[in-house]
């Protein structure tokens, strides 16, 4: 299965160890899943942590070397202007380019879309529940 993870998702992962979000990760370390991912939801990741979570030089320095060899880096070729939050058009760029089967996010109003030019948009926990049958994690 080709996936994108948006940003929350990492961040959550990187920031919460231990659930939902660490599980989908490390789905793709052990290569049932995968990761797509761009340059723009990389920075996005960084300064969320950064920003929010008081990370430090290196720590954003690991996390972003993680990131880039977690999934394969793509870029995308188009600009999309679907939603208003323009880090949330950058993960649709993003699946596009990948031609990705799924995205993975937690955000509402990308939810919402329930469906982006084939592919399909769901929960972390419908993604665990679904496709890795992970259960009540």
């Amino acid at each position: 299965m080709r996936a994108v993870f948006d940003s929350n998702v990492f961040v959550s992962a990187l920031a919460f160890p231990g659930g939902r979000a660490e599980a989908a990760v490390l789905a793709v370390v052990d290569g049932r899943v995968e990761l797509f991912i761009s340059k723009p939801i990389i920075l996005e990741v960084i300064d969320v942590l950064a920003r929010k979570f008081g990370r430090d030089a290196e720590q954003l320095a690991r996390a972003s070397v993680f990131l880039y060899e977690l999934g394969t880096v793509v870029k995308p070729r188009g600009r999309v202007s679907i939603l208003k939050n323009g880090p949330d058009n950058r993960i649709l760029e993003c699946a596009v380019a990948a031609h990705a089967d799924v995205i993975v996010t937690g955000d509402r109003i990308m939810l919402r879309l329930g469906e982006y030019k084939g592919i399909r948009l769901v929960t972390l926990k419908d993604f665990l529940d679904e496709v890795l049958n992970f259960g009540d994690l």
